[in-house]
């Protein structure tokens, strides 16, 4: 994972991070369809930490699976030419503009769909 001077890692900024093992096992799912959860982009993941493992940022699960604000997001980030890792830093980055305390996937779990998907359009302009 590359990190420029001036930017704190994304491992810095992601809070808590869920291994695909530990994943599975926490919606129930067989590894295999949690690593379809990754390819179909209903979430992201990353390789982190020392044994590079792949990973989920925590904040990405709700208490049945994905946010279902996600997906969506991730497709207008990803249009506007972010990469995968830029997307988890750009969702995980406080934003003292939004709506609510914090950084945007803060707002997307408080409700604020649009207006997050709103800044992440402005974002590819």
């Amino acid at each position: 994972m590359s990190t420029t001077p001036d930017l704190p890692s994304v491992e810095s900024l992601v809070p808590a991070w869920v291994t695909m093992p530990d994943l599975a096992e926490r919606l129930g799912l067989r590894l295999s369809v949690a690593h379809a959860l990754v390819e179909d982009r209903e979430l992201l993941a990353l390789r982190v930490g020392e044994r590079n493992v792949l990973a989920v940022p925590e904040g990405f699960l709700g208490d049945d699976g994905p946010l279902p604000a996600l997906k969506g997001t991730f497709t207008v980030l990803a249009d506007g030419g972010m990469d995968d890792e830029e997307i988890v830093r750009w969702l995980h980055t406080p934003d003292d503009t939004l709506p609510v305390e914090g950084a945007p996937l803060d707002a997307l779990r408080a409700g604020f769909k649009t207006e997050v998907r709103r800044r992440a359009m402005e974002e590819a302009i």
